[in-house]
């Protein structure tokens, strides 16, 4: 098939990777796996069904209670009314000079997430922010809901900003098959969720190199609550959620009472050690951190903790911490823990050796490549200087002015009276979604750029048919990839369906700000100007880049960026000097104890590594709520995303619920069985799977499904953020606790 004819076959990427994609007559008709990837994912198989789905916004829509008499209380329930685009644009504008007018830009909420489109021009964070930037700025969210806890507590530890971290400072896979021997995974390292990544991965290696590992018989150990989070062949201590910590106190007492501690390392790389070393012997509260306290908490024979601790001494040991164990009350903790458990292992800038974050959670991490700049549209300076964390939007709008802690600073919530919310779905990814649902009714105004009728769509007030990747032309380029794709526009857009940044051009110019945003150039002009800028960052490097012209005919390239050199270590030369090559912290060492945060004077994250209980865990569990839900990322979508489509198969909702047979039996549920997950914030529907993979007393529900309406008195759908908890981390990290809920699951289905 030949493009330009009604049949057509191009590579295009995604954030779950590249795949072929057939066109005929306008449509999206298949998609075909990427020669180049090893492991392909099979999320593009849904693509043409989503793409031209039903429940696509077929044109501007505004909510007929706004649009008649300005009510906000009513969103989710309300029917739209569809207006021309000239006259929406013209309501919007007016709507937004309003509130900039009667409240200032600080009353308008610019909310995204990133993960709209693998495209660089055509990404709906930097066009959202970018536009309410020219038209005065905007109240704007901080960290993400993947990594905002361990976003905050990483720079007080080893004084390099987390994502920095991931990109640069992390053992690569050939680096752990060559040099590790014991590898101990707290959370796992699952493939399914390496699936995608930002920016997009285009060859899916993850299971491959455990493949690996396997057949040279480096001994894997997954820790945690599902056996499912590691690949087959790893071992599987099944500890229960929010536990981890007090294993890792564990075995460092067992190093440190057997005398396999590194003092030397721990003398010259790190300070604050003596401080937590009385709390971890006892002396500081009565409690000794050994085997039999922790085993109490963790479920883990003492014997095998001190036999793990043993090996991991005496091995060439690499920890690492699956992203989902910040997600939960006192989530700074097992990441710090973390650190100081490796640093008494003296082994941190060995290669191989040491700890890492987040292998597994999104594919990339564990290649090694130079990486190259450029290629992203401009957000420009913002002149509001308020922010959030992002996980609490709903605190910001149930409580404009109550003043709250963050990171060592203390502010008060703004009063938001707008909100424009382009490339996210809120209610999917929030906690506590029958909170966020009346706290979304207090705004003034909602206006949300969206190809489908989502939930957060059907609760706007404006809502724009924004286009799909596939609607449109953009690159792709990632700094954990090696693959430059041009991503050709398939297909016509769907419906009235506009670009972002046309959309945006639309408003700015009618808010005065047109010149500000555009420039002066078409969508096509930006992307050949932030290209050339990318090859010219790539020639400064050293990188051939092609041009664009032969990028388009090309379609893709593979670019010559692969590291070959030594082994990149986590900071190798950290090590070798730390007084030439001190860290950014205020030591210019590993903090062990930090000072900073003890000045904080946060009793829920005090100055070391602590266990600290949360509200809602096993060890707290209740006859009304006796068991602990997990709420791990879908293996058959990004987030939410191609869920309308998903959801047609018969059979395919709700979602499928694991749980122990000791469990399910006392509760008479078999697999198969349509089951209610409840607690007191909300309730589900869900399918049974009943399975020895789960630890008995955890329950898993995977996140994705779309949110129902608000006059369900259950979610039929299985969305598991109808239970969870919407409450910060700590005062440091405000980051989201989605994994500190517990709930009961029976057959009822009132």
């Amino acid at each position: 098939m030949t493009s330009g004819s009604r049949k057509s076959r191009r590579v295009t990427s995604s954030h779950w990777g590249a795949f072929e994609v057939d066109v005929e007559d306008g449509r999206i008709v298949a998609t075909r796996p990427f020669s180049e990837d090893p492991d392909p994912s099979k999320i593009p198989d849904i693509l043409p069904a989503a793409v031209h789905h039903k429940t696509r916004v077929a044109r501007p829509s505004i909510r007929r209670g706004w649009f008649e008499k300005r009510r906000s209380g009513e969103r989710g329930s309300d029917a739209f009314v569809e207006v021309p685009w000239d006259e929406a644009l013209d309501i919007a504008a007016e709507e937004i000079g309003r509130i900039i007018g009667s409240h200032g830009n600080e009353a308008i909420f610019g909310g995204s997430y990133g993960w709209g489109s693998a495209g660089r021009f055509h990404h709906a964070q930097s066009q959202v922010h970018r536009f309410l930037n020219c038209i005065g700025g905007y109240v704007a969210s901080v960290g993400s809901y993947s990594t905002g806890c361990a976003q905050s507590i990483m720079p007080h530890v080893f004084g390099v900003d987390f994502l920095k971290l991931l990109y640069e400072h992390q053992d690569s896979w050939q680096t752990i098959h060559d040099y590790t021997e014991t590898l101990v995974m707290f959370g796992g390292v699952n493939p399914k969720n390496s699936q995608v990544s930002m920016g997009g991965v285009t060859q899916h290696e993850t299971a491959v190199w455990f493949e690996r590992f396997s057949r040279k018989g480096l001994r894997c150990v997954n820790v945690g609550p599902q056996r499912t989070d590691a690949p087959d062949g790893c071992e599987w201590l099944p500890v229960p959620p929010a536990s981890d910590t007090a294993l890792m106190l564990a075995l460092a007492f067992v190093l440190e009472t057997e005398g396999l501690t590194d003092h030397a390392f721990l003398a010259r790389y790190t300070t604050g050690f003596d401080r937590f070393r009385a709390y971890l012997m006892g002396e500081s509260d009565g409690t000794p951190k050994d085997p039999d306290w922790a085993a109490s908490l963790c479920g883990v024979e003492r014997d095998v903790i001190r036999e793990l601790a043993r090996r991991m001494a005496s091995t060439r040991t690499l920890i690492t911490v699956a992203w989902s164990l910040q997600r939960g009350e006192h989530g700074e903790q097992p990441y710090w823990m973390s650190a100081v458990l490796a640093a008494m292992i003296g082994q941190i800038g060995l290669p191989g050796g040491g700890v890492g974050y987040g292998y597994g959670a999104i594919g990339g991490v564990g290649k090694s490549l130079r990486g190259l700049r450029g290629m992203t549209f401009p957000q420009l300076e913002n002149p509001i200087k308020t922010n959030i964390p992002v996980a609490r939007i709903g605190d910001m709008l149930r409580n404009p002015g109550q003043v709250y802690d963050f990171n060592g600073q203390r502010n008060p919530f703004p009063d938001i009276r707008l909100i424009y919310w382009a490339g996210g779905n809120p209610f999917h990814h929030h906690q506590d979604l029958n909170a966020l649902h009346e706290a979304w009714q207090l705004p003034e105004t909602i206006i949300v750029n969206e190809p489908w009728w989502t939930a957060t769509a059907k609760r706007a007030d404006i809502v724009f048919p924004a286009t799909t990747p596939y609607e449109r032309e953009d690159i792709s380029r990632s700094n954990l990839d090696d693959f430059l794709f041009h991503m050709p526009q398939l297909i016509p857009p769907v419906g009235d369906a506009r670009d972002d940044y046309d959309i945006f051009t639309g408003l700015a110019t009618r808010l005065g700000a047109g010149k500000s945003f555009t420039e002066h150039r078409s969508a096509a002009e930006w992307i050949s100007l932030l290209y050339t800028e990318y090859r010219d960052h790539a020639a400064d490097a050293g990188v051939d880049v092609p041009e664009l012209d032969e990028l388009k005919m090309k379609n893709w390239v593979r670019l010559p960026i692969k590291y070959d050199g030594p082994n990149r270590t986590f900071f190798a030369r950290f090590r070798e000097d730390p007084s030439a090559f001190p860290l950014e912290t205020p030591s210019g060492r590993i903090e062990i104890f930090s000072e900073t945060i003890n000045g904080f004077g946060y009793d829920d994250c005090p100055g070391h590594p602590v266990w600290l209980p949360p509200s809602e865990w096993p060890g707290a569990a209740t006859a009304k709520a006796p068991l602990h839900l997990v709420s791990p990322q879908p293996g058959d979508k990004l987030h939410s995303q191609l869920e309308c489509a998903l959801a047609d198969a018969e059979g395919a909702r709700p979602v499928t619920l694991v749980i122990h047979p000791e469990d399910a039996g006392p509760r008479g549920i078999k697999t198969g069985d349509i089951i209610r997950v409840f607690n007191a914030r909300g309730a589900c529907r869900a399918h049974a799977r009943v399975s020895n993979d789960i630890r008995a007393g955890v329950v898993s529900l995977p996140t994705g499904a779309w949110l129902g309406d608000p006059s369900d008195n259950i979610d039929p759908h299985g969305n598991p953020n109808v239970l969870t908890k919407d409450v910060g981390t700590s005062r440091l990290g405000q980051g989201c606790s989605a994994h500190t809920t517990l709930v009961d699951v029976d057959k009822s289905l009132n």
